[in-house]
């Protein structure tokens, strides 16, 4: 699509917080008014139309396209959505350890214990944690309890948690991105550690570090989607 308009604008009506490109609202994809919860939320996504070239490419436009989601596919289904994420907590990343080598291991343990401590504290929970790959049971329990904490969220909030979740895998590194109980970088290396240690020990890999790239790109729009309220 070709940049069509010279001037982007937010307007509030009634508490929600509308885009428009010379004074028309800017619609979803499915045509629905493109209305934010939160003004901080709604100057930013502003920001990234102001941003758009001759050529209005999507790819640059993250927050956009999380806030399409949140209108168009999560409000509709809010609960079906949040079941979604909530399987995570039956294979989070987290519980999966590797059984060598120790550097490795003692990494993911200095890591990743402190965010289960965390969760376990923050939902009255407990988690089975292995090694290797063969999947295990999580109490049921666990698995109800964090599926009653993602239920409890609004469409906004299920749509800027769902790449966090999604992307690394883990449903306690989201939910701990969410509380602010660590920052977006710390989320990321948490997630991201055993990529990393791999392109550590085997050298540069231009397609896997690409990969890596947007992934990471995807994780920290979903953050930033999260903050943006506060």
């Amino acid at each position: 699509m070709k940049r069509f308009w010279t001037e982007v604008t937010v307007a509030v009506d009634e508490g929600r917080w509308r885009i428009l490109l010379d004074g028309r609202p800017v619609r979803t994809p499915a045509r629905a008014l493109l209305e934010l919860p939160f003004e901080p939320l709604a100057e930013a996504v502003a920001a990234e139309w102001r941003r758009c070239g001759e050529t209005v490419d999507p790819r640059s436009m993250p927050l956009t396209g999380l806030a399409n989601a949140a209108i168009d596919r999560v409000a509709p289904a809010t609960d079906l959505f949040a079941d979604g994420l909530a399987r995570y907590a039956a294979s989070d990343l987290l519980c999966y350890r590797a059984d060598s080598p120790h550097a490795l291991m003692a990494e993911q343990a200095a890591t990743w214990d402190p965010l289960l401590t965390w969760a376990r504290r923050r939902f009255d929970v407990d988690f089975v944690v292995t090694a290797g790959v063969a999947p295990v049971d999580q109490p049921a329990e666990t698995i109800d309890r964090l599926r009653h904490a993602v239920r409890s969220l609004d469409a906004f909030r299920l749509t800027g948690l769902s790449p966090l979740v999604t992307v690394g895998g883990s449903l306690v590194v989201g939910l701990a991105v969410l509380e602010e109980a660590i920052t977006a970088e710390e989320g990321w290396a948490a997630v991201s550690l055993d990529e990393r240690w791999q392109l550590a020990q085997w050298g540069a890999d231009a397609e896997a570090e690409q990969a890596l790239a947007a992934r990471e790109a995807d994780f920290r729009a979903g953050a930033r989607f999260l903050s943006l309220p506060a």
